[in-house]
């Protein structure tokens, strides 16, 4: 059993090490980031950072002004978060993850692939069916706290924005927020649109958006006018496996 912990307390920090380097070993790719939140983001703005990861979002909103929330579950993650980012004045840590209702759950960790560690079986089940996760294995487990978005506004504030990158719990963390925000992204995969096409629906219950959207790490808005709920639900429901996955991104409308 040793043997095997430690085996994949490797392949974790192995992991880690390859997000690393995609998401800060680019620093054109960084500065394109921090022009692209900068039309989201203003100095002295409070912002949410749900499945902060690695922390490149943490990094480039801080280098904007930020004050910046970084929520993450994952042990090994919130442990590189804090040797980083821990002594900034600009960033808080929170060792949890979000969902409807404040209590325990189950997360479900991929040690090589550390970005889709999820707290969503339904999620694993339907990315499976996709060829860009074939080689993807969920062999650890961890219990993990879980918070509420109304939980952490009651604690620091309402953000000017928040992104929620949760590997299938985008729903589950908007069923737990019961006042629209100024600004967020939620992410979208083919193989689960019907995820994404439900966060429309739960947002269109909380306050009246209009939506746009970015590929991959391409920051960059793919329409040159924003969109209503219908449009953005249209372009989703059009999507293939060869689309990719992104962002969503919705402001408040009006």
């Amino acid at each position: 059993m040793a043997g095997s912990s430690g085996t994949q307390s490797m392949q974790q920090w192995a992991g880690l090490l390859r997000s690393i380097a995609v998401y800060y070993g680019n620093p054109l790719k960084l500065r394109r980031m921090q022009r692209f939140y900068a039309q989201f983001i203003a100095p002295g703005d409070l912002c949410f950072d749900l499945g902060a990861h690695v922390g490149n979002r943490l990094f480039v909103w801080s280098r904007l002004g930020a004050r910046v929330i970084g929520i993450e579950p994952q042990p090994a993650c919130i442990a590189l978060l804090r040797r980083w980012y821990g002594r900034s004045p600009s960033i808080t840590l929170v060792e949890e993850a979000v969902g409807a209702e404040p209590g325990q759950a189950t997360l479900m960790v991929s040690a090589r692939t550390p970005t889709v560690t999820t707290l969503s079986q339904e999620w694993i089940d339907a990315v499976r069916q996709s060829d860009s996760f074939a080689a993807v294995r969920w062999e650890g487990a961890a219990a993990v706290k879980v918070t509420t978005l109304d939980d952490l506004i009651a604690r620091f504030g309402a953000p000017a924005f928040c992104k929620i990158d949760v590997e299938g719990f985008e729903l589950e963390v908007l069923r737990g927020l019961s006042q629209p925000l100024a600004a967020l992204s939620f992410e979208y995969i083919p193989a689960a649109r019907e995820m994404a096409l439900a966060c429309l629906d739960r947002l269109a219950m909380l306050g009246r958006y209009e939506f746009n959207w970015s590929p991959g790490e391409q920051h960059r808005l793919q329409s040159a006018q924003w969109l209503d709920a219908g449009a953005m639900a249209g372009w989703l429901a059009a999507l293939t496996e060869e689309s990719g996955s992104g962002d969503i991104y919705a402001r408040r409308a009006g």
